[in-house]
C-alpha cells in the first residue's frame, strides 16, 4: 500500500474555520488523472491540489495541478497560496518566493515580511456578451448585458451595491446547467473597494468561500473602474475572506493570510 501526505489550509483567512480550505498534497511523480480525481472527490473540498517538484534547472520548482470535487481547473488562487504555505512551512522550501508551472503558466508566491502570501497571477480579459436566458433566470438583478471571461470559462456580473451581492441567493440548479461555467457576482464595497462572491456548481462548488482566481478578473476590472491599481477586497461568503490586490501591467497581485488546519496521511492500493 501507497503512502502519501495531506495538508489542509484555510486560505485568505487569519484564522481556522474561515476563509477557504485547501487540500494539498505533494507528489513524487503524478498519479493517473482518475486517481486524482477520486482523490479530490473523497476531500469534498472546493479544490485539492497537487504538486511534483520539477527537475533542477527547470523554470519552476513544482508543476501544479488543481481539482475539484467534479474537475481538474485551469487556475486556483487558494489553493496555491495553500500550497506555498505547505512548502515554507511544512516542507522546508527556504527561499521567499516558490515558482509553479501551471495550465495558466507561470505562478508565483512570494513570503512578504508581514507573513502574507503574494500571488502573481495572470490578468485575465473579460468581453461584453449578452446575458444568458440561464443566467437571467437564476440570478436576480441580472442586467442584458455581463462579461464572459474565455480564459477562465467564467461569467461576470456587476451588482449595484454590497447588499445585492451579500443577499444573492441564484438557484443552483439552473446555474448547474451551465456546466463547467462559473458565475462571479461583484459590486463596490463599504469598508473596501469591491466585494463578490462565486458560484460554480457545475463543477461540484455550490459556492466557493473564497476565491483567489477570480480576482484575476476582477481587479483589472475594478482597477479601470475606480482608476486606481491598489485594491482592497472582500469575499463575502459565509466563512469570509479578505484579500490586498495590485494591478501591475499584465499580471495581478492577490496578497492573503494563511491558517493551517492539519496534516496526516493518505493510503492508496
Amino acid at each position: 500500500m501507497a503512502t502519501f501526505p495531506i495538508y489542509q489550509v484555510d486560505a485568505f483567512s487569519s484564522r481556522p474555520f474561515g476563509g477557504n480550505p485547501a487540500a494539498v498534497m505533494p507528489l513524487e511523480q503524478w498519479l493517473p488523472d482518475e486517481r486524482l480525481q477520486n482523490i479530490a472527490l473523497e476531500n469534498h473540498l472546493s479544490e485539492t491540489a497537487f504538486i511534483v517538484a520539477e527537475p533542477a534547472g527547470s523554470s519552476a520548482d513544482f508543476h501544479i495541478r488543481w481539482f475539484t470535487p467534479g474537475a481538474e481547473v485551469p487556475l486556483c488562487g487558494h489553493a496555491t497560496l495553500a500550497s506555498a504555505w505547505v512548502l515554507f512551512n511544512r516542507l522546508g522550501f527556504d527561499a521567499d518566493t516558490v515558482t509553479f508551472r501551471s495550465q495558466s503558466g507561470s505562478l508565483g508566491v512570494t513570503r512578504r515580511d508581514d507573513g502574507w502570501l503574494e500571488l502573481d497571477f495572470p490578468n485575465l480579459s473579460y468581453e461584453p456578451t449578452p446575458t444568458p436566458p440561464l443566467l437571467r433566470d437564476a440570478l436576480e438583478g441580472c442586467g442584458d448585458s455581463v462579461f464572459f471571461v474565455p480564459n477562465d470559462t467564467n461569467y461576470l456580473v456587476v451588482l449595484d451595491d454590497e447588499a445585492a451581492v451579500r443577499n444573492a441567493s441564484p438557484d443552483m440548479t439552473l446555474l448547474r446547467q451551465l456546466g463547467n461555467q462559473g458565475v462571479m457576482i461583484t459590486a463596490p464595497g463599504e469598508s473596501c473597494d469591491f466585494v463578490s462572491r462565486y458560484f460554480a456548481p457545475g463543477v461540484g462548488i455550490d459556492e466557493d468561500p473564497v476565491t483567489g482566481s477570480i480576482h484575476s478578473v476582477l481587479v483589472p476590472y475594478w482597477a479601470e473602474r475606480l482608476d486606481k491599481t491598489r485594491l482592497s477586497a472582500q469575499q463575502l461568503s459565509a466563512r469570509g475572506g479578505v484579500l490586498n490586490c495590485e494591478l501591475v501591467g499584465d499580471r495581478v497581485r492577490i496578497a492573503g493570510q494563511a491558517a493551517f488546519y492539519m496534516e496526516g496521511t493518505v493510503h492508496l492500493d
